[in-house]
């Protein structure tokens, strides 16, 4: 919370740095906006913070993206594989497990704030509240 805070205030925070085969985070770096006026923070564990950005003033959407489980399966084998991240039995074991979690875990973040939406919806809002962003009087 602390990092995307400092993002949205001063348009740069250092964001961790992880070995996803390693499972753990290993260091940080510097991330800067670089002038864009809004910036998008994605990943499994981003709903949990919809409440707290939305306390801080610095949330201007919360979107969970929903596509078809099986897509998503692929999608995952087929990256972990090419990445190497784990060998792939486990990488196969852990992609079902979360093929069949995909409904609890949709459910979850639409717990926490967010709004379920197809990729191209996604695409669409984004667009739009970049051209809004960039309108907006400093």
């Amino acid at each position: 919370m602390t990092a995307v805070t400092q993002l949205a205030e001063t348009g740069h925070t250092q964001v961790p740095v992880y070995d996803i085969g390693l499972s753990a985070r290993i260091g940080a770096r510097p991330f800067e906006l670089g002038g864009a006026p809004l910036f998008i923070a994605e990943g499994i564990f981003a709903a949990e913070m919809v409440g707290a950005c939305m306390r801080a003033g610095v949330l201007a959407d919360a979107l969970a993206l929903h596509r078809p489980r099986t897509v998503t399966f692929a999608r995952r084998l087929v990256r972990d594989l090419a990445e190497n991240r784990k060998p792939p039995l486990v990488l196969v074991r852990r992609g079902v497990r979360l093929w069949r979690e995909d409904a609890a875990v949709l459910g979850r973040q639409c717990e926490l704030g967010c709004r379920p939406t197809t990729a191209a919806a996604l695409h669409r809002r984004a667009r739009l509240l970049v051209t809004a962003a960039s309108r907006k009087p400093v």
